[in-house]
């Protein structure tokens, strides 16, 4: 049984940003976590996102169409997200890519009726530049990257955007039906899979497991997916003075029931309250924390200030002051959350 005598609510008094980085994947490929967390959501800079979550992959444009000259594919203006190109935005992590129809773009045949079967890969290198790619061809396609007659495994910090798929060793303009741009297979995207963000614990989650289109070279396994990059702001934590009564943001359940004559049938429904904590001020005016009411803020919880378990919680912050006659100013504080406290042992 503990006793809190040296417990602590923090809130979030400031900001510090923190550049584009690379998020790290689980073995499942479906989480990604940044080192610096939690993730602020106040805005910093008029108009910029208080943070950018940023999966590499297409954004617009991009639309690769058939070459005049054979073999070639020209590419239509687009932009993309990859936030480690030297030309990309340090704040958006979007960089653009010019079109290209100068015919430059060109797919690799065969040689060979053995090899008449090979898939080229239109990308756009970590250099933000566009460039083919093209695995060894074979009598017939197949799925495996970096295969015979399989599309080429993607530089690691490349995208892919087309799959060009030629079936003959004699050169010849490229068809509109040999170009295949399809999400998830020959075109990647930075929406895709759908992800959900958990700015507490600085990890967003993918609907499903990213696919492995990466690796050393074009003919090699494909052992890598494709890079994924955020940029943060974490906060900057001032204890409240004088705090009391923290109750952290939980869902609880409730139960209801319907009665039929040969049964009760029930069901049940869950709700996030909010996080609650009272403080006493100096005057109930000017108080430092009382200009944040209204805000997103981030709010540190530490049971015991001599040890490091934690709990933070983000939230709205709401106030109700009380001005009671020979008494200090106190404030019952409220926290609307959209996302219940988190635990953290370390």
């Amino acid at each position: 049984m503990a006793v809190l005598t040296a417990a602590a609510v923090y809130y979030e008094s400031a900001q510090t940003p923190v550049a584009f980085a690379a998020m790290t994947g689980n073995t499942a490929r479906t989480t990604y976590s940044l080192t610096s967390k939690p993730w602020s959501s106040v805005v910093i800079t008029t108009g910029v996102d208080p943070y950018t979550v940023g999966p590499y992959g297409v954004m617009t444009g991009g639309e690769v169409t058939a070459g005049v000259a054979s073999n070639s594919v020209r590419l239509a203006a687009m932009t993309a997200m990859m936030p480690a190109v030297a030309s990309a935005s340090a704040t958006t992590g979007v960089v653009t890519v010019s079109a290209v129809t100068d015919d430059s773009l060109t797919a690799t045949r065969g040689t060979s009726a053995g090899t008449a079967y090979r898939i080229s890969s239109l990308t756009i290198t970590s250099a933000g530049a566009a460039a083919m790619v093209a695995a060894d061809g074979s009598t017939a396609f197949v799925a495996t990257r970096g295969a015979a007659g399989g599309p080429p495994s993607i530089p690691l910090g490349s995208i892919e955007v087309a799959q060009v798929k030629l079936t003959t060793s004699t050169a010849a303009a490229v068809a509109s039906s040999e170009i295949y741009q399809v999400v998830g297979d020959s075109l990647e995207r930075y929406d895709y899979p759908v992800y959900s963000t958990d700015p507490i614990r600085g990890q967003i989650t993918f609907s499903a497991a990213l696919p492995l289109t990466h690796g050393t070279s074009a003919v090699a396994a494909a052992t890598a997916a494709k890079l994924v990059y955020a940029r943060v702001a974490t906060p900057v934590f001032a204890e409240i003075s004088r705090a009391r009564n923290w109750v952290p943001a939980e869902t609880s359940n409730s139960t209801n029931s319907e009665q039929y004559y040969d049964l009760t049938l029930g069901n049940y429904s869950s709700s996030l309250n909010q996080a609650t904590f009272e403080a006493a001020l100096t005057d109930g005016v000017t108080d430092a924390l009382l200009a944040k009411r209204g805000i997103n803020l981030l709010f540190k919880f530490v049971p015991d200030k001599n040890k490091v378990p934690y709990q933070i919680t983000q939230g709205v912050l709401g106030i109700a002051r009380s001005f009671a006659v020979g008494a200090n100013p106190t404030v019952s504080f409220t926290v609307s959350p959209l996302q219940e406290s988190v635990d953290f042992a370390s």
